[in-house]
């Protein structure tokens, strides 16, 4: 549970605060929670690298005081790859909104799970995309309402736990802003998991989802998220679990070989280069 007053100040950089985020955006207490996970694991922040996409969450690596990569829209988890394979002793968290990771990103994200590579995926899921217009994303639910979707978006959502677990992820969890006790347990579990983790979030949009939606302000959609998720427990949910309400709590939490370690290994078997005695 995080500590009242706990003084974050070392991981946040106040000096570009406020955020560009709407008022009553749930990517503020995506970053607080961040800075606590961060703050509770006791982090160099010059080992720490926070890696953003294109879109609302993109902007995340501004507002903390770590090194930062803010790329190109789908690609987070490409550069990512780069990054951990060039340095592996490094922390590598992703910040990524669900259109970001789940369309554009789909197959990054796809093949990152699969290779096990240890980089950790905080996925903000508002169900729309927000920075652009309100526009339907692979998360919408069936039937809500979008700038694309007037009448209710007519396809079946991705259900992001559900993709992780099939592509390999080892470390998988949901979690919502308005669990505030729980979200940074979440994040730092995810961070010192050695594997590829998915955290998915729960965020809140009022400006488009929550208007479009008719389901209020930033207070009764945090009020909503709680009515619609189930905390599952801090134990590994079963499939007999995955049943009925949006189920939150940890899904996988496994460990298999990861992949800069296998890479590593082979490039000092070849000398220092792998595939050194490929002709």
């Amino acid at each position: 549970m995080p500590r009242i007053g706990v003084d974050i100040d070392r991981y946040l950089n106040r000096d570009v605060l406020p955020t560009v985020w709407c008022p009553g955006c749930g990517n503020g207490s995506i970053v607080q929670a961040l800075g606590l996970a961060l703050e509770r694991m006791n982090l160099d922040p010059t080992q720490v690298v926070v890696v953003g996409g294109i879109g609302c969450s993109g902007r995340t690596p501004f507002y903390v005081r770590t090194n930062a990569m803010h790329t190109t829209h789908g690609r987070a988890l490409a550069y990512s790859t780069g990054l951990k394979l060039a340095q592996p002793s490094l922390t590598v968290i992703v910040t990524m909104g669900d259109g970001d990771a789940l369309a554009i990103g789909g197959n990054h994200f796809i093949h990152a799970a699969r290779r096990n590579i240890d980089v950790t995926v905080l996925l903000y899921n508002n169900g729309i995309y927000g920075m652009t217009g309100g526009q339907e994303a692979p998360t919408s639910p069936h039937g809500s309402r979008t700038t694309t979707s007037p009448s209710g978006s007519l396809e079946r959502p991705f259900d992001t736990m559900e993709l992780a677990l099939a592509a390999g992820a080892t470390y998988v969890a949901r979690t919502t802003t308005f669990d505030m006790q729980e979200m940074p347990l979440r994040i730092e579990e995810a961070v010192s998991h050695p594997g590829f983790s998915v955290v998915e979030i729960l965020t809140q949009c009022p400006t488009y989802y929550g208007r479009l939606n008719r389901i209020g302000d930033a207070t009764e959609m945090l009020k909503w998220e709680r009515d619609v998720s189930d905390e599952g427990g801090a134990h590994i949910l079963n499939r007999e679990e995955m049943v009925g309400p949006l189920l939150t709590g940890v899904f996988r939490n496994e460990r298999h070989e990861e992949y800069t370690e296998i890479y590593g290994r082979l490039c000092q078997e070849n000398g220092g280069h792998y595939g050194a005695d490929i002709a």
